[in-house]
């Protein structure tokens, strides 16, 4: 964009922790890309029309084949899969994982040269959001195994590596990603799990723990992120790959029994004294964030399309047990609230659908700047799929609660996905502060340059402002802003060209929404100044509204390809009132969240909190449950009684099975 920028870190007034907050993200984040993407434009108030319209088409030679394999995927879903006893008996059970390897699913974005299908991410999420349908335990462990365990070596991986792995990832290994710690959780550059260079330079010697590390104890490699001290002194997180015959490595519990996806395994490994060859090394020392970050986009794709699979399913299953159900002499699908659920449940799947593959789209293409598309994909898919799932569950009463009905499972497998591959509020605040930087930058400029600094001097305080007046290019950016910020003069709202003529209103509308988004982040700003960086309150409504935006354009340009191809029918008018009420939905949400900007009860909120924190603090820590690593209170907690669970106790199955491969 412009120049015309600021260090966020050096702005007058922020704390030392947000100044740390700022520079760990920079460094998390790496450069800024040399053109700024379809959302950072939202911030702004543009529309970068040409990177979401038209709506991404696949290519018709992968679309054919990856048809073959869902509608192969989905006879073996409806006749073989056991999604019952998964979730009864905690455990994916060998040969449903082999059946899916030789359905080509484990393997399906791995390259052909490597043994792989060779397809590309869109065809992948379709596979993802039909597993997800049936299972989500088994789309979790798909997801894990090609989004994060496989993606690393395909994306950063040597070509020896590549030869070397691979082919096994692909036909009948599985492969795991270890990221989480004890006291790592969203704090991704938090690791505590250290490496450091034998002394022969042959080896990394690698110690720590990992924590959450799903199908840990069934893979056969794994990619451990770790903290590494770099020559400048610096400690950056270095990617090193695994296997679990290495020494030192102890997979000391398989699992915990947890509320949904209860045939996922999450294991505990700890590493002592690990020596992992160099030849393991995954990109390049202190890169491995870069690897860390990179992987989630694609992870927080599959995720969400295992989320679109279940609520489309719990939709399709509640309206028709609201069309055969019958109460007061009439089917519940006649009453206005039912009404209301089914409207909103297939107005919400078909905004995930359309942000979604738009999404998936953007990766397809290898669209520079997508991390904050690909966390406005997770946030909305999660949030819109849980609450699909839950009409859905309101809507069949009782019978929804139970076990044999796959509402129920959905209901508990779903709930996860707001937690997982960054938590919705950490998610929030990071579309906040990195969709709005490129703005948010600008606007300090302008104010370092142009406005009166109480700690100069009154003629350093002149000579900059008289300078930076007569600078064009300061004077361009500063009067719009000046203009807007005081008189409430803002610029003209975007255009929208390429919607189909019947989509045009629809498209002025948003537009205009668009502006006014640029128009109320600009006046948050200026209201808290740099106290916004710590009001989560303050930016989870401008970063909400961003994500509503999103998803009214990618459902504009998704009936606009619909509407292109002239569909019709009852499918086709199910997507279009959809789609309209969608839109109706999104804008007044809109215009909720910028009330709440101004009219709130934040002020009693932070008192009530306070005081419920103090109430809290008085009582005795032995009564409650208490995080295992806690800086202030680790060992003070009871606990919990684990007799009547299930237990998962430690060992690589991996191990074990290629152990009685070589006996025979």
């Amino acid at each position: 964009m412009s120049e015309i920028k600021a260090d966020l870190k050096k702005m007058k007034g922020i704390s030392e922790a947000d100044k740390r907050m700022l520079a760990d993200a920079e460094s998390l984040l790496g450069p800024d890309p040399s053109e700024i993407g379809w959302i950072k434009n939202i911030f702004y108030g543009n529309i970068r029309e040409e990177l979401s319209f038209p709506y991404p088409q696949q290519d018709a030679e992968e679309t054919a084949r990856c048809d073959q394999l869902i509608a192969a995927l989905d006879e073996y879903l409806r006749t073989e899969h056991p999604a019952i006893q998964i979730d009864q008996e905690q455990e994916i059970p060998r040969w449903v994982i082999d059946r899916l390897f030789e359905l080509g699913v484990m393997g399906m974005t791995i390259p052909k040269e490597h043994g792989g299908l060779g397809m590309g991410v869109t065809s992948y999420v379709r596979v993802l959001e039909k597993i997800g349908e049936y299972c989500g335990s088994t789309a979790v462990l798909v997801s894990a195994h090609q989004s994060i365990g496989c993606k690393a070596i395909m994306l950063f991986g040597t070509e020896e590596q590549k030869q070397r792995w691979l082919p096994h990832l692909a036909n009948d290994w599985v492969s795991a990603f270890c990221l989480s710690e004890p006291n790592v959780g969203c704090d991704a550059g938090g690791q505590e799990t250290r490496c450091e260079l034998s002394e022969d330079g042959e080896h990394y010697i690698l110690n720590g723990e990992k924590k959450w590390a799903t199908s840990g104890a069934i893979s056969s490699v794994f990619t451990v992120m770790s903290k590494q001290k770099m020559p400048d002194g610096k400690d950056r997180v270095t990617a090193l790959v695994c296997t679990p015959d290495m020494e030192g490595i102890d997979i000391f519990q398989k699992n915990r029994s947890k509320c949904g996806i209860r045939g996922t395994w999450q294991a505990r490994i700890h590493f002592k004294n690990v020596r992992v060859p160099k030849a393991n090394l995954l990109h390049k020392e202190g890169k491995g964030l870069n690897v860390a970050l990179t992987c989630l986009n694609y992870g927080r794709c599959t995720l969400s399309a295992g989320m679109l699979g279940a609520a489309r399913h719990c939709r399709d299953q509640a309206i028709k047990w609201s069309r055969t159900r019958y109460q007061f002499g009439r089917s519940l699908s006649d009453f206005d609230l039912t009404k209301e659920k089914i409207a909103r449940m297939s107005a919400l799947c078909y905004a995930m659908d359309a942000m979604l593959y738009m999404t998936t789209g953007y990766l397809d293409r290898k669209d520079e700047d997508i991390m904050v598309e690909t966390a406005m994909c997770k946030v909305f898919c999660s949030e819109m799929g849980w609450r699909s799932v839950n009409d859905a569950v309101q809507i069949m009463g009782g019978e929804s609660y139970m076990t044999e009905n796959e509402v129920e499972r959905a209901f508990r497998d779903s709930r996860i996905n707001l937690i997982v591959e960054g938590a919705n509020e950490v998610m929030q605040s990071f579309i906040f502060g990195y969709g709005g930087k490129p703005l948010a930058e600008q606007m300090v400029g302008v104010k370092e340059r142009l406005v009166w600094d109480k700690d100069e001097s009154l003629g350093a305080n002149a000579k900059r402002i008289f300078s930076n007046s007569l600078n064009a290019a300061v004077m361009s950016k500063a009067i719009p802003l000046g203009l807007e910020l005081y008189l409430g003069l803002k610029k003209a709202p975007p255009k929208l060209t390429k919607l189909h003529p019947t989509l045009a209103g629809h498209g002025q509308k948003v537009a205009w929404l668009v502006r006014e988004h640029c128009h109320h982040f600009k006046m948050a700003s200026k209201v808290h100044e740099e106290k916004i960086l710590e009001r989560q309150t303050a930016q989870a409504p401008i970063a909400d509204n961003a994500i509503y935006l999103h998803a009214m354009l990618c459902v504009l340009s998704k009936l606009d390809s619909q509407i292109r191809a002239g569909q019709d029918g009852p499918e086709f008018e199910r997507d279009r009132t959809s789609a309209m009420h969608f839109l109706d939905l999104a804008e007044r949400w809109i215009r909720e969240n910028w009330r709440l900007l101004h009219r709130n009860s934040n002020t009693s909120m932070r008192v009530a909190a306070e005081a419920a924190i103090v109430h809290n603090d008085g009582l005795p820590n032995d009564r409650f449950i208490i995080p295992e690593r806690s800086p202030v209170a680790q060992g003070t907690g009871r606990a919990p009684d684990q007799s009547a669970i299930k237990q998962f106790p430690g060992g690589s199955v991996a191990r074990e099975i290629a152990a009685e491969q070589q006996q025979h």
